[in-house]
């Protein structure tokens, strides 16, 4: 199999429309748009299409919508502990949280290989259409209002959702991530998919990803972790970066990944739209990192009318957000139940 057919792990057999309870932690599926197209952004219908989908808690009409980053997928219990538990922000025994693969990736929600096997080739998908989906997965679920956090990709699908839904959010978190892509941004993603397109196979998504980690972390993050070497002529930091690209190819699509960074890319909401999102926004800015700059996410929070900016105090660049959390769960949790 070719990195251009990879996908991770296929998913079980499971049953449509099944619900779970509290402690349920499988994987459902659901197929939306039988009746009715989804008209994307690029113009082209999408009917029949499959969502595979985690939910935590028992199903009720207010929710609490996790939304995942680029190359992540709906198992929150397994990325993110310090959020998803007892006590903490996500707490499945006080509320219904949902979180569901993106359109356009390769987790179980269709994507570049369901549609290669369909034979409609490359679909262009955008971040607005990746919240009409998740709207109507919303509605099959039965909710009818929701609390949204994302970080990184993640948080940048949130402000799609402030635009494509505000009649459904009734607060938002935005952890690490822009109200729109910089020149910076853009142009690491367009080193990355240059690199997929010029070794395609799998050996240019293994850079894209070597890539990409350097700016998921910092140079003082990279010092306390990677320094010296391990093994004779390998420095500790080309080792890290080899097996960060290994991992990804083991289970990510390469024509996901060129999706999903291009959609992030083209997310370009102007000053009038994002001067109209009322909704209360908690802004997260991290004060290391060098992928979506700490000035980026609070000058980003001060365009919203409603918009409240933090900082994580963090050496550890954007994925501090996974790795060195701090003080986030808490002040996350107080501006979800409100305070």
């Amino acid at each position: 199999m070719t990195a251009l057919s990879r996908t991770l792990a296929p998913l079980p057999p499971l049953p449509e429309d099944g619900r779970c309870s509290a402690d349920d932690r499988t994987v459902k599926t659901v197929t939306l748009f039988r009746t009715s197209p989804l008209l994307l952004d690029c113009g082209r219908p999408l009917s029949n299409v499959r969502v595979a989908y985690h939910t935590y808690g028992e199903a009720q009409e207010e929710a609490t919508l996790v939304l995942h980053a680029l190359t992540g997928h709906s198992a929150v219990h397994e990325w993110w502990p310090d959020f998803l538990g007892a006590g903490r922000p996500l707490d499945p025994a006080r509320e219904f949280i949902v979180c569901a693969n993106v359109l356009g990736g390769c987790a179980g929600t269709d994507g570049p290989a369901q549609w290669r096997a369909d034979g409609l080739g490359d679909v262009p998908v955008s971040l607005r259409d990746m919240a009409r989906v998740g709207r109507a997965l919303l509605e099959h679920l039965g909710v009818r209002r929701v609390r949204v956090i994302g970080a990184s990709m993640g948080g940048l699908l949130a402000y799609a959702w402030l635009l494509e839904c505000p009649d459904l959010v009734s607060r938002a978190v935005v952890i690490g991530a822009p109200v729109r892509h910089s020149p910076w941004a853009v142009g690491l993603n367009s080193a990355a998919r240059a690199a997929i397109c010029a070794a395609p196979g799998g050996e240019g998504l293994k850079v894209a990803r070597m890539v990409a980690m350097l700016s998921y972390r910092s140079p003082e993050s990279l010092a306390q972790t990677q320094a010296g070497q391990r093994r004779p002529g390998v420095h500790a930091v080309t080792s890290y970066l080899e097996y960060q690209g290994e991992k990804l190819l083991a289970r990510f699509c390469e024509r996901s990944y060129l999706t999903l960074t291009a959609a992030m890319d083209a997310f370009q909401p102007g000053d009038a739209e994002l001067a109209a999102i009322r909704v209360p926004v908690l802004a997260v800015g991290i004060s290391s990192d060098v992928l979506y700059p700490a000035a980026e996410v609070r000058a980003g929070a001060a365009a919203l009318p409603n918009a409240t900016y933090w900082e994580l105090d963090s050496v550890h660049g954007h994925d501090a957000f996974l790795m060195d959390a701090g003080e986030l769960p808490g002040r996350v949790g107080a501006f979800l139940r409100g305070g």
